[in-house]
């Protein structure tokens, strides 16, 4: 089914919610013209991890927009007969803070390390000298600073908010603030990182191929248990059985182990 740039279409991979529309960038924009809400980059990982987390799975459930990041996704959407892209979220976030420079947005940045994120707040400003940059904060405070911190940023009254938290702490952190939150809200795990500098992306080459996973998991060795979610996901795909989510689990199922 075809869909216009703006339009979306939501569909399921393994029963998580997915989009499919002709352009991110333009879906995005619609989303925040029509109030707000969130983002959400669906990668397979997230897919089988949101299968297992309730709270995950109820945050991409109430996503406002929910974009095919992975290429096991897009190629789930192709069994489907979906013909979509791949949108990697560090690329539709880095177009939304343009965007927002152009139009003159309120722009609030949550997450990473102290150093990493006094370097981008650095790095933005010269990059982006126009920026209303009205709220930043690393990731690393103290459980008893959160809530101060969620005020603060409420007070500031952004139009954008990109979150790096990592997976699924961004998601469920977003979707906790509920209706006290008003513009796009959108979680985006390394990019402050390969923004200000202390990581690379995979070459073009490699997405091209379709195995940025591996130039993932070469820069990160620990992330390999989270790695096994892929071949996981290709599995539950195929033959058509995937796992129930932990919702509809035996509890003692869910608490074995």
């Amino acid at each position: 089914m075809a869909t216009s740039a703006t339009e979306s279409l939501r569909t399921r991979v393994l029963g998580v919610p997915v989009d499919v529309c002709a352009d991110v960038q333009a879906a995005a924009l619609a989303l925040s013209r029509s109030g707000g809400g969130q983002i959400v980059t669906l990668n397979a990982e997230m897919t089988m991890a949101a299968l297992a987390d309730p709270a995950l799975g109820a945050a991409i459930e109430a996503a406002g927009l929910v974009i095919p990041d992975g290429s096991g996704v897009v190629w789930a959407l192709g069994r489907q007969h979906l013909r979509v892209r791949r949108s990697p979220g560090i690329e539709l976030a880095w177009s939304l803070l343009e965007t927002a420079q152009q139009l003159g947005w309120r722009v609030a940045l949550v997450g990473a390390s102290p150093a990493v994120m006094e370097t981008l707040v650095e790095r933005l400003k010269q990059q982006l000298p126009r920026l209303q940059l009205v709220f930043h904060a690393h990731g690393y405070q103290h459980a008893d600073a959160w809530p101060e911190l969620e005020r603060q940023l409420l007070v500031a009254r952004p139009d954008l908010v990109l979150v790096a938290l990592g997976v699924p702490r961004q998601e469920t952190w977003i979707a906790g603030l509920g209706q006290r939150r008003s513009g796009l809200w959108m979680g985006v795990g390394g990019s402050f990182d390969v923004w200000a500098g202390v990581k690379q992306r995979a070459p073009h080459w490699m997405g091209t191929l379709q195995i940025e996973w591996l130039y993932r998991l070469l820069q990160e060795p620990q992330r390999w248990r989270r790695m096994l979610a892929l071949p996981a996901f290709a599995w539950a795909v195929l033959s058509g059985n995937p796992p129930r989510p932990a919702t509809q689990r035996p509890a003692a199922e869910r608490t074995a182990g």
